[in-house]
C-alpha cells in the first residue's frame, strides 16, 4: 500500500481457510524476517486454543518469511507450505482477501501513515469478521458461521437500520427490534 506521501507500507494478514476469519498480524514500513517472526508469535498468542485446529500454513515465497517464521508454527505442529511460483490460484483465498481489501477499502481511502493504515484495517477486519456476509458461508459472517445457520427472514416484515463503517465507506445493516 502506498501512502499519500508516496511511502510504501506493508500489512501482514492471516486468513483462516475454513472460517474465512481474517487477522491483522502487523503493519510496517520496513518489514524484515525478524518482524515477520515476531508477528507470527503474536498471531499464535492471539489465536489461543484455536491453534490446535490448525494443521497447515500456506504462504508465499517472500524472503521475509524466514526459518524463524516457520519455526514459530512448527513449534505447534503446524506445517508451513509455500505456494508454487507464479501460481495465484494455489492460494486463492489469500488472493481473494487481497482483492477484497483493495476493492472495498484501500482503493477508496487515502492512507497517511502506518498508524492510520493499522486503524482502518482494524475497523474493516472487525466488520469483515462480524458483519460482512460471505457466499461460501451461506451469507453469514465468519463469526456467525461458527455458531449459527442462515436465518430465514422476510425483510418486508422488519425495518432495517443502516450503520456506516469508516465514515460511510461501507455499511452494516441490522434488523430493528
Amino acid at each position: 500500500m502506498d501512502t499519500v506521501l508516496l511511502r510504501r507500507i506493508y500489512a501482514l494478514i492471516a486468513v483462516e481457510h475454513g472460517s474465512r476469519r481474517a487477522h491483522l498480524v502487523g503493519v510496517s514500513a520496513h518489514p524484515t524476517g525478524e518482524w515477520t517472526a515476531q508477528a507470527a508469535r503474536n498471531l499464535m498468542m492471539d489465536l489461543g486454543d484455536r491453534v490446535t485446529s490448525i494443521k497447515f500454513l500456506l504462504r508465499d515465497r517472500d524472503s521475509r518469511f524466514t526459518r524463524a517464521f516457520d519455526a514459530v508454527f512448527a513449534a505447534d505442529n503446524i506445517q508451513s507450505l509455500t505456494s508454487p511460483p507464479r501460481a495465484p490460484r494455489a492460494n486463492a483465498i489469500c488472493e481473494r482477501m487481497i482483492g477484497t481489501l483493495r476493492r472495498e477499502l484501500l482503493d477508496k481511502i487515502l492512507v497517511v501513515n502506518e498508524h492510520h493504515l493499522r486503524r482502518i484495517l482494524t475497523v474493516y477486519l472487525h466488520h469483515f469478521n462480524t458483519a460482512r456476509p460471505h457466499r461460501t458461508l451461506g451469507q453469514l459472517a465468519p463469526v456467525q458461521a461458527e455458531t449459527q445457520s442462515p436465518p430465514m427472514i422476510n425483510l418486508a416484515d422488519h425495518p432495517v437500520h443502516r450503520r456506516p463503517i469508516l465514515g460511510g465507506l461501507t455499511n452494516e445493516y441490522h434488523l430493528v427490534a
